[in-house]
Protein backbone atom coordinates (compact mmCIF):
# COMPACT_ATOMS: atom_id res chain seq x y z
CA UNK A 1 0.00 0.00 0.00
CA UNK A 2 1.10 3.68 -1.24
CA UNK A 3 2.66 5.84 1.68
CA UNK A 4 2.58 8.72 -0.68
CA UNK A 5 -1.22 10.91 1.13
CA UNK A 6 -1.28 12.33 -2.74
CA UNK A 7 -1.38 9.14 -4.79
CA UNK A 8 -4.59 8.80 -6.79
CA UNK A 9 -3.74 5.41 -8.32
CA UNK A 10 -7.06 3.39 -8.47
CA UNK A 11 -8.90 5.94 -8.43
CA UNK A 12 -12.33 7.24 -10.81
CA UNK A 13 -11.99 11.16 -11.66
CA UNK A 14 -14.09 13.21 -13.40
CA UNK A 15 -12.77 16.25 -14.61
CA UNK A 16 -15.44 18.92 -16.38
CA UNK A 17 -14.98 21.56 -18.65
CA UNK A 18 -11.55 19.57 -19.52
CA UNK A 19 -11.00 20.80 -23.75
CA UNK A 20 -7.88 21.28 -24.47
CA UNK A 21 -6.93 25.34 -23.61
CA UNK A 22 -8.47 25.62 -20.16
CA UNK A 23 -7.22 24.72 -16.63
CA UNK A 24 -9.89 22.19 -16.41
CA UNK A 25 -7.44 20.16 -18.92
CA UNK A 26 -4.43 20.87 -16.59
CA UNK A 27 -6.20 19.35 -13.72
CA UNK A 28 -7.02 16.15 -15.73
CA UNK A 29 -3.94 15.83 -16.60
CA UNK A 30 -2.72 16.71 -12.64
CA UNK A 31 -4.79 14.09 -11.82
CA UNK A 32 -3.66 11.25 -14.33
CA UNK A 33 0.30 11.86 -13.58
CA UNK A 34 -0.68 10.63 -10.08
CA UNK A 35 -1.97 7.49 -11.42
CA UNK A 36 -5.99 8.32 -11.44
CA UNK A 37 -8.15 7.11 -14.08
CA UNK A 38 -9.56 9.97 -15.98
CA UNK A 39 -12.61 11.17 -17.05
CA UNK A 40 -13.16 14.48 -18.85
CA UNK A 41 -16.06 16.12 -20.21
CA UNK A 42 -17.18 19.28 -21.89
CA UNK A 43 -19.79 20.71 -24.29
CA UNK A 44 -20.07 19.05 -27.55
CA UNK A 45 -18.98 22.16 -29.51
CA UNK A 46 -15.26 21.52 -28.00
CA UNK A 47 -15.56 18.01 -28.84
CA UNK A 48 -12.20 18.52 -31.02
CA UNK A 49 -10.17 20.38 -28.30
CA UNK A 50 -11.86 17.42 -25.53
CA UNK A 51 -10.21 15.03 -27.88
CA UNK A 52 -6.73 16.66 -27.78
CA UNK A 53 -7.15 16.40 -23.89
CA UNK A 54 -8.11 12.91 -23.97
CA UNK A 55 -5.01 11.87 -26.42
CA UNK A 56 -2.68 13.23 -23.95
CA UNK A 57 -4.33 11.43 -21.14
CA UNK A 58 -3.83 8.75 -22.93
CA UNK A 59 0.08 9.22 -24.13
CA UNK A 60 0.27 9.33 -20.02
CA UNK A 61 -0.87 5.22 -20.31
CA UNK A 62 -3.54 5.93 -18.23
CA UNK A 63 -7.32 4.76 -18.99
CA UNK A 64 -9.49 7.34 -19.95
CA UNK A 65 -12.65 8.15 -22.13
CA UNK A 66 -14.06 11.44 -22.98
CA UNK A 67 -18.01 12.84 -22.53
CA UNK A 68 -19.71 15.37 -23.98
CA UNK A 69 -22.16 17.29 -21.93
CA UNK A 70 -23.78 20.28 -21.18
CA UNK A 71 -23.65 20.96 -17.57
CA UNK A 72 -26.93 23.44 -17.81
CA UNK A 73 -28.70 20.56 -18.65
CA UNK A 74 -29.81 18.26 -15.45
CA UNK A 75 -29.92 14.77 -17.88
CA UNK A 76 -26.82 15.86 -19.12
CA UNK A 77 -24.71 16.64 -15.91
CA UNK A 78 -26.59 13.77 -14.01
CA UNK A 79 -25.53 11.35 -16.77
CA UNK A 80 -21.95 12.89 -16.99
CA UNK A 81 -21.55 11.88 -13.39
CA UNK A 82 -23.08 8.56 -13.84
CA UNK A 83 -21.45 7.47 -16.59
CA UNK A 84 -17.92 8.48 -15.25
CA UNK A 85 -18.32 6.46 -12.14
CA UNK A 86 -16.62 2.42 -12.53
CA UNK A 87 -18.37 -0.75 -12.93
CA UNK A 88 -18.98 -0.44 -9.22
CA UNK A 89 -20.85 2.66 -9.01
CA UNK A 90 -17.61 4.55 -7.29
CA UNK A 91 -16.27 7.64 -7.90
CA UNK A 92 -13.39 9.00 -5.75
CA UNK A 93 -13.13 12.75 -7.15
CA UNK A 94 -15.10 15.58 -9.12
CA UNK A 95 -13.32 18.58 -10.71
CA UNK A 96 -15.76 21.10 -11.99
CA UNK A 97 -14.02 23.52 -13.74
CA UNK A 98 -16.73 24.47 -16.64
CA UNK A 99 -17.60 28.05 -16.73
CA UNK A 100 -17.83 30.99 -19.04
CA UNK A 101 -17.39 34.77 -18.62
CA UNK A 102 -19.35 37.73 -19.95
CA UNK A 103 -16.96 40.93 -20.15
CA UNK A 104 -19.37 43.35 -20.84
CA UNK A 105 -21.24 46.55 -18.47
CA UNK A 106 -24.29 45.77 -16.95
CA UNK A 107 -26.51 48.09 -18.81
CA UNK A 108 -25.78 46.10 -22.10
CA UNK A 109 -26.18 42.91 -20.60
CA UNK A 110 -29.42 41.57 -21.24
CA UNK A 111 -31.29 39.29 -18.89
CA UNK A 112 -30.72 36.26 -21.17
CA UNK A 113 -26.84 36.91 -21.04
CA UNK A 114 -27.36 37.31 -17.56
CA UNK A 115 -29.15 33.83 -17.01
CA UNK A 116 -26.98 31.51 -19.27
CA UNK A 117 -23.65 33.12 -17.11
CA UNK A 118 -25.26 31.89 -14.18
CA UNK A 119 -26.20 28.89 -15.15
CA UNK A 120 -23.18 27.58 -16.70
CA UNK A 121 -21.34 28.73 -13.84
CA UNK A 122 -23.61 28.50 -10.71
CA UNK A 123 -26.33 25.60 -11.56
CA UNK A 124 -24.29 23.09 -13.58
CA UNK A 125 -21.82 23.05 -10.36
CA UNK A 126 -24.71 22.58 -8.04
CA UNK A 127 -26.21 19.93 -10.42
CA UNK A 128 -22.54 18.33 -10.36
CA UNK A 129 -22.11 18.35 -7.07
CA UNK A 130 -25.86 17.02 -6.37
CA UNK A 131 -25.25 13.78 -8.39
CA UNK A 132 -21.26 13.23 -7.40
CA UNK A 133 -22.95 13.60 -3.76
CA UNK A 134 -25.35 10.86 -4.14
CA UNK A 135 -23.12 8.70 -5.12
CA UNK A 136 -19.79 9.88 -2.74
CA UNK A 137 -21.95 10.30 0.59
CA UNK A 138 -23.55 6.45 -0.41
CA UNK A 139 -19.73 5.14 -0.24
CA UNK A 140 -19.13 7.44 2.71
CA UNK A 141 -15.98 8.89 1.03
CA UNK A 142 -14.91 11.08 -2.11
CA UNK A 143 -13.70 14.77 -2.85
CA UNK A 144 -15.31 17.47 -4.97
CA UNK A 145 -12.76 20.40 -6.07
CA UNK A 146 -15.03 23.56 -7.74
CA UNK A 147 -13.71 26.07 -9.27
CA UNK A 148 -14.21 29.92 -8.62
CA UNK A 149 -11.86 32.71 -9.15
CA UNK A 150 -9.58 35.33 -7.31
CA UNK A 151 -13.16 37.25 -7.77
CA UNK A 152 -15.35 34.85 -5.43
CA UNK A 153 -15.09 37.74 -2.28
CA UNK A 154 -14.16 41.00 -4.94
CA UNK A 155 -14.28 42.43 -7.91
CA UNK A 156 -11.51 43.23 -10.75
CA UNK A 157 -11.01 46.23 -13.03
CA UNK A 158 -13.09 44.51 -15.98
CA UNK A 159 -17.26 45.15 -16.09
CA UNK A 160 -18.43 41.80 -15.74
CA UNK A 161 -21.07 41.91 -13.35
CA UNK A 162 -22.71 38.20 -14.12
CA UNK A 163 -19.44 36.66 -13.72
CA UNK A 164 -18.56 38.13 -10.83
CA UNK A 165 -21.64 36.70 -8.88
CA UNK A 166 -21.76 33.54 -10.62
CA UNK A 167 -18.19 32.67 -8.89
CA UNK A 168 -19.27 34.23 -5.56
CA UNK A 169 -21.74 31.59 -5.78
CA UNK A 170 -19.66 29.21 -6.76
CA UNK A 171 -17.58 29.64 -3.33
CA UNK A 172 -20.41 30.04 -1.05
CA UNK A 173 -22.02 26.49 -2.70
CA UNK A 174 -19.19 25.05 -2.27
CA UNK A 175 -19.23 25.54 1.89
CA UNK A 176 -23.09 24.38 1.96
CA UNK A 177 -22.38 21.46 -0.06
CA UNK A 178 -19.63 20.65 2.43
CA UNK A 179 -21.53 21.03 5.66
CA UNK A 180 -24.15 18.34 4.04
CA UNK A 181 -21.30 16.44 2.54
CA UNK A 182 -19.45 16.25 5.67
CA UNK A 183 -20.92 13.74 7.80
CA UNK A 184 -20.32 11.16 5.11
CA UNK A 185 -16.96 11.41 4.72
CA UNK A 186 -17.16 13.78 1.15
CA UNK A 187 -14.76 16.90 1.08
CA UNK A 188 -15.98 19.61 -0.81
CA UNK A 189 -13.37 22.36 -1.65
CA UNK A 190 -12.77 25.34 -4.40
CA UNK A 191 -9.79 26.02 -6.25
CA UNK A 192 -10.00 30.05 -6.80
CA UNK A 193 -7.32 31.25 -9.26
CA UNK A 194 -6.35 34.36 -10.14
CA UNK A 195 -5.24 35.10 -14.20
CA UNK A 196 -3.51 31.82 -15.06
CA UNK A 197 -2.19 32.92 -18.75
CA UNK A 198 -2.31 31.63 -21.21
CA UNK A 199 -6.13 29.67 -21.39
CA UNK A 200 -8.92 30.02 -23.65
CA UNK A 201 -10.66 31.91 -21.60
CA UNK A 202 -7.76 35.31 -20.86
CA UNK A 203 -6.22 34.39 -24.46
CA UNK A 204 -8.21 38.05 -25.15
CA UNK A 205 -5.78 39.37 -22.94
CA UNK A 206 -2.77 39.07 -25.72
CA UNK A 207 -4.19 42.57 -26.95
CA UNK A 208 -4.20 44.65 -24.10
CA UNK A 209 -0.30 44.04 -22.92
CA UNK A 210 -1.01 46.69 -20.72
CA UNK A 211 -3.43 45.26 -19.31
CA UNK A 212 -1.96 41.86 -19.00
CA UNK A 213 1.09 43.43 -17.14
CA UNK A 214 -1.11 45.01 -14.62
CA UNK A 215 -2.81 41.91 -13.56
CA UNK A 216 0.85 40.58 -13.01
CA UNK A 217 2.30 43.82 -11.32
CA UNK A 218 -0.72 43.57 -8.78
CA UNK A 219 -0.02 40.00 -7.37
CA UNK A 220 2.86 39.77 -4.66
CA UNK A 221 4.83 37.42 -6.87
CA UNK A 222 4.89 39.99 -9.73
CA UNK A 223 3.65 37.46 -12.32
CA UNK A 224 0.69 35.31 -13.83
CA UNK A 225 -0.46 31.98 -13.47
CA UNK A 226 1.31 29.47 -15.44
CA UNK A 227 -1.02 27.01 -16.11
CA UNK A 228 1.38 24.10 -16.64
CA UNK A 229 2.46 24.39 -13.61
CA UNK A 230 1.13 26.72 -10.53
CA UNK A 231 -2.24 24.66 -10.36
CA UNK A 232 -0.85 21.37 -9.75
CA UNK A 233 0.14 21.33 -6.27
CA UNK A 234 -3.28 23.08 -4.85
CA UNK A 235 -5.57 20.52 -6.58
CA UNK A 236 -3.98 17.39 -5.36
CA UNK A 237 -3.98 18.83 -2.17
CA UNK A 238 -7.40 18.46 -2.47
CA UNK A 239 -8.48 15.59 -4.24
CA UNK A 240 -6.10 13.58 -2.67
CA UNK A 241 -5.41 12.15 0.57
CA UNK A 242 -3.40 15.17 1.45
CA UNK A 243 -6.03 17.00 2.13
CA UNK A 244 -8.79 14.86 3.46
CA UNK A 245 -9.52 17.05 6.57
CA UNK A 246 -9.70 20.17 4.48
CA UNK A 247 -13.82 21.02 3.66
CA UNK A 248 -15.29 24.10 3.02
CA UNK A 249 -12.07 25.72 1.70
CA UNK A 250 -11.72 28.15 -0.68
CA UNK A 251 -8.27 28.03 -2.02
CA UNK A 252 -6.66 30.85 -3.55
CA UNK A 253 -4.02 30.07 -6.05
CA UNK A 254 -3.33 33.76 -7.12
CA UNK A 255 0.22 34.58 -6.35
CA UNK A 256 -0.90 36.84 -3.28
CA UNK A 257 -3.37 39.31 -4.97
CA UNK A 258 -6.52 38.51 -2.29
CA UNK A 259 -3.44 39.07 0.44
CA UNK A 260 -3.37 43.04 -0.58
Amino acid sequence: MSTDVFDLTGRRALVVGAAEGGLGAQAALALARRGAEVVVADLPSRGADLDATLGRLLALGRRARALRCDVTREDQAEAAVAHAADPDGRLDILVNAAGMMLRREVDKTSLDEWRRVLEVNLTGTWLLNRAAGRIMTGRRRGAIVNFSTVYAERVGPIPESAYYAAKAGIANLTRSMAAEFGPYGVTVNCLAPAVFYPTRMTAPLADDPDRLRWFAERTMLGRLGDPETDLEGPLLLLASDAGRYMTGQIVYVDGGWSAW
